[in-house]
């Protein structure tokens, strides 16, 4: 009897690229256009929610990966989301794809606009997470909120992103501790934490986006669904708004009562919803 492949177990794959390797997990049908995760600061493949992603899977081809430098991937990370872009790129090309859907969270949604705008016909459909586009308002001010909650995290033993990605309110506090017990269940095999360096250069990536021109969003016109939760502090919610308003071909959904981590807080409800969209 074939075991059912789930983020819990599924393996760890690599693919060279220009000499670096780069580190991967797939799981799901093998069938209909691929879905890329593209992943927020400080995170590894184990820092995806294990609830979305085989939600996701359930019925679609899912890709979690670790750009250049960051977790086992090998390789210098860049100081720039363009650059990371077209690792990103490189990465979904070396695995022979000629389409994919983006879901792309936090960083990684600046990631996913950067491909959007200069690879329109390698995307068919964009989830962009708890994001916001170039200048965006208060994009600049990741690096002290992180610090900051990272160190209250430290002197109250608890995981960053339970203040970072949620609210908090006795209902925000109940699902941060889940969403990061649902972190833990992979016990095997897990993916190496992102370096200080690499983590340094993301926030540079970050900084230097939050302070660039704004994007003429007009040119993404793929079907995007734009979502976070109503009282998002490090990427501000009115950005989620304003992208919507932006894009010409976007929806909006806002959770009440969450934070930077709307959809792992909501993830029943964002599954349906980010299975709907890519199946519209």
């Amino acid at each position: 009897m074939s075991v059912l492949t789930t983020y819990q177990n599924a393996p760890t794959k690599t693919v060279d690229i220009g000499g670096a390797k780069f580190a991967y997990r797939e799981l799901g049908p093998d069938t209909g256009t691929p879905v890329i995760f593209l992943n927020h600061l400080a995170a590894v493949l184990d820092n995806w929610d294990p609830r979305v992603v085989d939600g996701l899977a359930a019925r679609h081809h899912v890709i979690t990966f670790d750009n250049r430098g960051v977790g086992a991937s090998q390789g210098t990370t860049p100081r720039s989301v363009t650059a990371m872009a077209r690792d990103a790129v490189a990465f979904i090309r070396a695995l022979g794809h000629e389409q994919v859907d983006l879901l792309g969270f936090s960083l990684g949604g600046f990631v996913a606009q950067v491909i959007a705008e200069e690879e329109p016909r390698l995307v068919r459909k964009l989830i962009l997470a708890g994001t916001g586009p170039a200048g965006g308002e208060g994009i600049d001010k990741v690096t002290p909120i992180t610090l900051l909650d990272t160190l209250k995290a430290a002197l109250t033993f608890k995981d960053p992103k339970e203040y970072l990605f949620f609210t908090r309110t006795a209902n925000g506090k109940a699902t941060a501790r889940q969403f990061v017990n649902r972190l833990k269940e992979r016990t095997e095999n897990r993916d190496k934490k992102i370096s200080v360096t690499a983590f340094r250069n993301q926030l540079k990536a970050i900084h230097n986006w939050g302070r660039r021109q704004p994007s003429d969003l007009s040119v993404i016109h793929h079907p995007v669904l734009v979502a976070n939760g109503d009282h998002d502090r490090m990427v501000p919610s009115s950005n989620s708004a304003d992208l919507a308003r932006r894009l010409p071909n976007a929806q909006l959904t806002l959770y009440p009562d969450a934070g930077h981590g709307g959809i792992f807080q909501y993830h029943d409800k964002f599954v349906d919803e980010a299975l709907a969209f890519f199946e519209s």
